[in-house]
C-alpha cells in the first residue's frame, strides 16, 4: 500500500491513536485521511439525482444494465460513475467473475449464514459511529429482519456465478447499494452531521470496515467452529473480493495486495484498535440483529431446532468469536451451549477436511450453495431499500 505522509486532523472517534501509530506507522496516518473522504464518484450522482430527477436514475439504470455505450446522453456524473465501474482492471478476468465466490458457495449455508450475522454485522454495529449513523435512519432496529434480508440479497448476488459480470444482478445491486451509501452520506451531512468528530458518514474507513465483514471477519468466525480455509482458498476469495470493493468505492489502496487472512487481519487490527467499545446504539442494533437473526433460523423448513435452540447457539457463537468484553458490552447473555462449542468445532473440521479430501466434495458443496442462495434471492421478491432508491420511477 502506498502511503502519503500528510497528516489530518484527529477525529474523536479515534483512540488510542499512539499506540495505533506505533504498531502501523503511516498506515495509520492514511487511515486518518480517509475517515474524511467518502465517494466523489457516486456522491455526484446524487446531486444529479436531485436536480435531474427521474432522468439521471434513467440512466444510470439502463447503463448498469446494458453498458456505458447504451447511453449517450447520460449526465457527467452518472456517465462517470458508468465508465468506471464497467472498466474492467488488469487484476480480474471475466473467467473470476463468471465462476463466482466459490469459497463462500462451498461452506454450508447454516454456518454461511450464522457468520454473516454473529460474525459480521455484529462487528459492523460494534462500531459506534457506524451504529450512530445506522440507528439515525430509523431503519435498522425496527425493520431487522428486512435489512438483514436485503443485506443477504445482495452477499447472494455478489458470490454467485455470474453475478458480477456487467449487467448481471450482482453487478448492478452492488453500485446500487454504494449509490444508498452515498445518499446517506449526503442526508446526513445535510442534517448536521458532526464530521470533526465521527469522519465523513460512510467514509473510506468504513468502507473498508464493511469489505473485511465480508472476507476475513466471517472466515475468521468459521475458522472457530472448525472451518478453515487452505492458502489457495484464501487467495481465490480476496482476488474475488477485490472486485467488489472496486464497485463499492473502495480506495484500491486500502485492498490490493491483500491475498490471504493475516494480511487483511493487520487492516482489521487497524481499524479495530482504534474504534471505541460498542454504545447504546450498537446495542440496539446488535440485539435486533440477533433476534431478526434467530426467528430467521427457527422458521427455515426442516430446521432442526427451535427459537431457543437457536437462541442458545446464536449467543454461545457470538461471544465466543468476538470475546466476553465486547459480547458484555453488546449486551450478549452467557449460553448453556458454550461448554459444547468445542465438540461442535471438532466435528465440523473433520467434515471439512473429508470435503478437501474426497473427490467431488466440494463441487457438490459449491453446487448445494448456489441453490441455497439461489432460494434466498426468490425468497425476498419486493425491491430493496437500494433498489428503490436507485429506481427510475
Amino acid at each position: 500500500m502506498t502511503i502519503l505522509n500528510d497528516v489530518s486532523p484527529m477525529p474523536e472517534r479515534i483512540v488510542d491513536p499512539a499506540a495505533a501509530r506505533a504498531r502501523h506507522g503511516d498506515r495509520f496516518d492514511f487511515i486518518l485521511r480517509m475517515l474524511q473522504v467518502g465517494d466523489p464518484l457516486a456522491d455526484a450522482v446524487i446531486v444529479e439525482f436531485d436536480e435531474l430527477g427521474r432522468s439521471a436514475r434513467v440512466a444510470l439504470q439502463r447503463g448498469l444494465a446494458e453498458g456505458r455505450a447504451a447511453v449517450s446522453d447520460a449526465p457527467p456524473a452518472v456517465d462517470a460513475l458508468l465508465a468506471q465501474v464497467e472498466t474492467l482492471p488488469e487484476w480480474v478476468s471475466t473467467m473470476q467473475l463468471a465462476d463466482g465466490d466459490r469459497t463462500s458457495l462451498a461452506v454450508p449455508f447454516h454456518w454461511s449464514n450464522l457468520a454473516f450475522s454473529c460474525g459480521s454485522l455484529v462487528h459492523t454495529y460494534s462500531s459506534p459511529s457506524i451504529a450512530r449513523l445506522l440507528v439515525g435512519t430509523g431503519r435498522l432496529t425496527s425493520t431487522a429482519p428486512r435489512r438483514l434480508a436485503e443485506t443477504g440479497l445482495w452477499n447472494a448476488s455478489a458470490i454467485l456465478p455470474g453475478g458480477l459480470l456487467r449487467g448481471a444482478p450482482g453487478y448492478v445491486q452492488t453500485v446500487q447499494v454504494r449509490l444508498l451509501h452515498a445518499r446517506v452520506r449526503a442526508t446526513a451531512t445535510a442534517h448536521g452531521w458532526e464530521a470533526g468528530r465521527w469522519g465523513v458518514p460512510i467514509n473510506q474507513a468504513d468502507i473498508a470496515r464493511t469489505w473485511l465483514d465480508f472476507t476475513v471477519v466471517p472466515f475468521n468466525f468459521l475458522a472457530g467452529i472448525g472451518y478453515s480455509l487452505t492458502q489457495e482458498e484464501q487467495s481465490r476469495l480476496y482476488r474475488y473480493w477485490w472486485y467488489v470493493a472496486r464497485l463499492l468505492g473502495l480506495d484500491e489502496r486500502f485492498f490490493l495486495g491483500i491475498e490471504n487472512h493475516e494480511q487483511a487481519a493487520e487492516l482489521l487490527d487497524l481499524l479495530d484498535s482504534t474504534t471505541a467499545p460498542p454504545d447504546d446504539d450498537s446495542r440496539a442494533l446488535v440485539g435486533a440483529l440477533l433476534d431478526a437473526a434467530i426467528t430467521t433460523l427457527a422458521a427455515q423448513p426442516q430446521s432442526p431446532m427451535d427459537a431457543t435452540g437457536w437462541r442458545d447457539l446464536v449467543h454461545a457463537v457470538t461471544r465466543s468469536f468476538h470475546g466476553a468484553a465486547t459480547a458484555d458490552a453488546l449486551g450478549i447473555p452467557e449460553s448453556p451451549v458454550t461448554a459444547v462449542l468445542p465438540l461442535l468445532a471438532a466435528g465440523e473440521a473433520k467434515a471439512r477436511s473429508h470435503q478437501l479430501q474426497l473427490p467431488g466434495a466440494l463441487q457438490t458443496a459449491e453446487e448445494a450453495g448456489i441453490r441455497a442462495f439461489n432460494g434466498l434471492i426468490a425468497a425476498l421478491p419486493d425491491p430493496t431499500a437500494y433498489q428503490e432508491h436507485a429506481a427510475a420511477a
